[in-house]
């Protein structure tokens, strides 16, 4: 059965006329126009370098949750900050739930590039580079410097869920082979700890790394995708892009997106 309604109006003349409308025809066009209206959302990057700072922490660290503390004044500042949760004190008693051994091996990568003889935690990295004072961010502004590269990061609008990101890397001229990776981070989550050096403590943590992916070695200009999970409107995330100079480490451009949850 095909069901219709009816649509009355009037012409100059004031006679009536009458169009009948499918609902069927409705309701099949409602996804399309649904995905058609959906907003954009995309971030390029500037002219400026974008500082991208690093926190290696724990919850089994009882030197930690001030360091925490600190990473969530970032919230706003022209950065792209990330807390990479080590596991490596779980053996103490309390096992941290957002830890992963691909965040230690990174830590090590670092350690080794700084020519550092051990990793610790709190750790601060800022662009790189061990960063011990990193509690003066607010104290003096950093030297601005050119970008390496531009970024651009832009929501699939061929995906309906919202999930599938494109970004496009163009390496400023004379710049080498580079490398980049994605992360996924959130704010708002909290652990109340029950064993270790934080027992009965109930930590806060913002800029939690939920998923760490790198993406290879490149030349020249590059179109790169990720898909991420589904996003969780109590953790508001950001997705991020750090490209870096394959033999220095050092960042070229990062770049974070925001997008409201769909």
């Amino acid at each position: 059965m095909l069901l219709t309604t009816r649509y009355f109006c009037c012409h100059a003349d004031s006679r009536p006329w009458y169009r009948q409308v499918s609902l069927g025809l409705v309701f099949a066009l409602t996804p399309w126009l649904a995905h058609a209206l959906a907003p954009s959302c995309e971030a390029r990057s500037g002219a400026q370098r974008t500082p991208v700072i690093e926190l290696y922490t724990s919850e089994g660290c009882s030197s930690c949750p001030p360091a925490d503390r600190w990473l969530s004044t970032l919230k706003g500042a022209p950065v792209v900050a990330q807390a990479f949760h080590v596991g490596y004190w779980d053996y103490i008693g309390w096992v941290d739930r957002f830890a992963s051994p691909a965040y230690t091996e990174r830590q090590r990568g670092i350690a080794a590039t700084n020519q550092l003889r051990s990793i610790y935690t709190p750790q601060v990295v800022r662009n790189g580079r061990d960063w011990h004072d990193w509690t003066s961010y607010f104290k003096s502004s950093p030297t601005p410097s050119p970008a390496g590269a531009a970024i651009a990061i832009q929501r699939s609008a061929a995906d309906p869920g919202g999930e599938q990101f494109i970004a496009t890397v163009t390496p400023a001229t004379g710049v080498g082979p580079w490398t980049a990776y994605w992360t996924i981070t959130e704010h708002a989550h909290s652990s109340r700890v029950k064993a270790g050096e934080n027992r009965g403590e109930t930590l806060q943590h913002d800029f939690v790394v939920r998923q760490y992916t790198p993406v290879g070695r490149y030349e020249g200009a590059q179109r790169l995708s990720f898909a991420a999970p589904p996003a969780r409107a109590e953790h508001p995330r950001q997705i991020n892009l750090v490209v870096s100079d394959s033999q220095s480490g050092t960042p070229l451009q990062a770049l974070s997106l925001a997008c409201p949850t769909q």
